[in-house]
């Protein structure tokens, strides 16, 4: 695999189902030895995980990177925040997440380059109503894609 291409490693499903996204950010994140070994093998869970800023510096809650087997000692806890590195954007973010109803939610995690990325997304949940018209849409272009290949 080419070094200057995106290798994804997970992706959070479950927000864009659960959230309008407004805009996309990249962000470095602070790992540990262990860490960044477990994820390269994909041992890495983003489902519920969200990002708050903590005296100027933006953590991330709730992502799960799970023990790498060989790490031993060296191993840390796989729930713990872990901060994310992109100055100049936090406080933009932490200004607009103060709004009614906008989080700050983690998308994608992916190697760039060598280093572990993490996409973070500024987003507006959705309502029961929302979610059942997105699948309505869903389910109706699923049948006009059946009926346009002649396997109804």
């Amino acid at each position: 695999m080419d070094k200057n291409q995106k290798q994804i490693i997970a992706n959070n499903k479950k927000a864009y189902h659960d959230y309008f996204v407004l805009e996309t950010y990249e962000a470095g994140i602070e790992l540990f030895g262990t860490e960044i070994k477990s994820i390269r093998n994909g041992r890495v869970n983003l489902k519920d995980s969200f990002c708050s800023v903590d005296d100027g510096e933006m953590f991330v809650i709730g992502m799960h990177i799970s023990p790498y087997e060989q790490g031993n000692r060296f191993n840390r806890d796989p729930m713990r925040k872990k901060r994310l590195l992109h100055k100049k954007e936090i406080m933009k973010l932490f200004g607009a997440s103060q709004q009614q109803g906008l989080s700050i939610i983690p998308l994608r995690l992916y190697i760039f380059k060598g280093r572990a990325k993490l996409e973070i997304g500024l987003c507006k949940g959705k309502k029961l109503y929302d979610k059942r018209a997105v699948q309505a849409k869903k389910d109706s272009d699923r049948a006009i894609e059946r009926a346009m290949k002649g396997n109804y």
